[in-house]
């Protein structure tokens, strides 16, 4: 199989050629590696590969399995493989090796995903950027000038850019759909505990966390999810699993009534400005909804953007303390003496010393607003708004300049944190953080599914997302509504990579 005919197929597509008989698994198999080998010393995508090692595995796949033979890559944080490293983007786990697989990983294999390797992330996933100083940065395949953004930017560089066709990722702030509307891709965050993380972590963030994808198709998503979705042995939520999901892309779904908003209630408290061009996605997109037959009104959610951004930071901060000591004990390093970045460790300093109170009344908010959410789906099915205040950022434009570093190392230092606590750090945190992403962190606290469709090209050439959140475990909706706007704007034959067509349809 050459590589232009392997990269004209989304996941499904290569499954149905290989059950077919009309190519190998091996050979697929080959191509991806070829492609690779080729492409990622300029896309920087991926962190390390494992060919040797899935190249024994591809023969002990089920030939039954939805995506028999269909190569794909998992992310350098949280999805572990027995025996392999995964350093959460960080040195100070370089040398760290997971004692099993991730239930993740272990659906993966059972739906006959080739694993080939793992993809760029920062330092513990914490930026909406993939810059991280132990590791190569990801360009976007679009403009390599340019981020495919984070926290699974490499992830969304290596679907982007035809590495393979689908690639698993993590979104605890939007870091599949921030990714996802970066690089012209489909990005679905399921529901809260839709998708396990077990067996060695149960809520990660509080819940916060959700694992899926990003892909070309939307057809691969549903299909992926349908493979993965479930508790498993003492998961913290009761999700059974369910089945249907690709099922639901057969037929359009009803008229749905739409709510659409430029998202100012979350942005105008961190002083965001929306780019002229996210602006007009929006705008097309309430035009093409209304256009298929749906009920569109202009209304904002009823969202206090600055009480949500203080809540979100707050679990933030606590969990990043967390998460260092916890690597202080799985290697034996005192958290004083780890090997990772300086707005890390003021981060985590931070956050050692944050009131329980607070903690505790952050996550009250996250209730409220929930609440809230629920409420406000009563009236509305979906709420559109943007992914992003604007196209992705250059390289470098958003990592901390060496001037903010040197702030954020003496934030870290005895004494001081409790101070930048009481005189207001984490309001200049918040605007610092999420000033250009202040809209995707909504469906991580409510624990709403949502998704970002990749509706719009601006005249520079950079992808814009339109995000779209829906009720609390409505993803077959999402899903259905994803296909029909997929249909109606062909989004993968715009993709940067040499050779790429079109996969086939969804329905038929």
């Amino acid at each position: 199989m050459r590589i232009d005919e392997y990269q004209r197929y989304d996941g499904l597509g290569l499954a149905r050629l290989i059950r077919a008989g009309e190519v190998s698994r091996a050979e697929v198999f080959e191509a991806a590696c070829l492609v690779i080998e080729r492409d990622d010393p300029r896309l920087c995508a991926l962190v390390r590969t494992r060919f040797e090692r899935a190249r024994r595995e591809i023969d002990t796949l089920d030939a039954a399995a939805p995506f028999a033979g269909v190569p794909t890559l998992t992310k350098d944080l949280l999805m572990a493989l027995e025996g392999e490293p995964l350093a959460f983007g960080s040195a100070a786990l370089a040398e760290w090796r997971a004692p099993v697989d991730s239930t993740l990983v272990a659906r993966l294999r059972r739906a006959g995903f080739a694993i080939l390797g793992q993809t760029a992330t920062p330092e513990l996933g914490l930026m909406g950027i993939t810059e991280p100083q132990a590791f190569s940065h990801p360009i976007n395949p679009w403009q390599p000038t340019h981020s495919p953004g984070g926290s699974s930017g490499g992830a969304a560089a290596a679907v982007a850019g035809g590495l393979v066709p689908l690639a698993m990722a993590g979104d605890g702030g939007g870091s599949i759909r921030i990714p996802a509307a970066y690089c012209g891709l489909f990005g679905l965050k399921p529901s809260r505990g839709r998708v396990p993380q077990g067996p060695l972590h149960a809520e990660v963030w509080q819940g916060a966390v959700v694992e899926h994808a990003v892909t070309r198709s939307v057809r691969d998503s549903a299909a992926l999810l349908d493979a993965i979705n479930g508790m498993d042995r003492g998961a913290p939520c009761p999700l059974p699993r369910e089945r249907g999901f690709l099922a639901t892309l057969d037929r359009p779904p009803a008229p749905l009534r739409v709510a659409v908003s430029l998202g100012e209630p979350l942005s105008g408290a961190l002083d965001t400005v929306l780019h002229p061009e996210v602006r007009l996605s929006i705008e097309q997109a309430a035009s093409r909804l209304a256009s298929l037959g749906h009920r569109v009104e202009w209304v904002d959610p009823p969202i206090d953007g600055a009480r949500l951004a203080n809540a979100y930071l707050t679990l933030y901060l606590g969990h990043v303390s967390a998460d260092l000591a916890w690597i202080a004990r799985e290697t034996g390093v005192s958290v004083a003496r780890l090997d990772i970045e300086p707005s890390t460790r003021a981060i985590g300093r931070l956050g050692r010393r944050l009131p329980v109170r607070d903690y505790e009344l952050a996550k009250r908010d996250w209730n409220a607003a929930a609440r809230a959410m629920g409420e406000f789906h009563d009236r509305f099915d979906m709420l559109v708004m943007p992914v992003t205040s604007a196209p992705a950022p250059r390289l470098g434009e958003l990592y901390p300049t060496p001037a903010r570093e040197r702030l954020m190392s003496l934030l870290a230092l005895p004494g001081l944190a409790r101070l930048a606590l009481k005189v207001g750090a984490l309001g200049h945190l918040a605007r610092d953080a999420l000033a250009r992403t202040p809209f995707t962190q909504l469906a991580n606290l409510t624990g709403q599914p949502a998704m970002s469709l990749p509706l719009h090209v601006t005249s520079e050439g950079l992808p814009v997302g339109v995000q779209v959140v829906g009720a609390m475990g409505d993803e077959r909706r999402l899903l259905a509504l994803a296909a029909q706007m997929e249909a109606d704007t062909p989004w993968a034959s715009r993709l940067p990579m040499a050779g790429h067509v079109s996969p086939p349809a969804p329905r038929g």
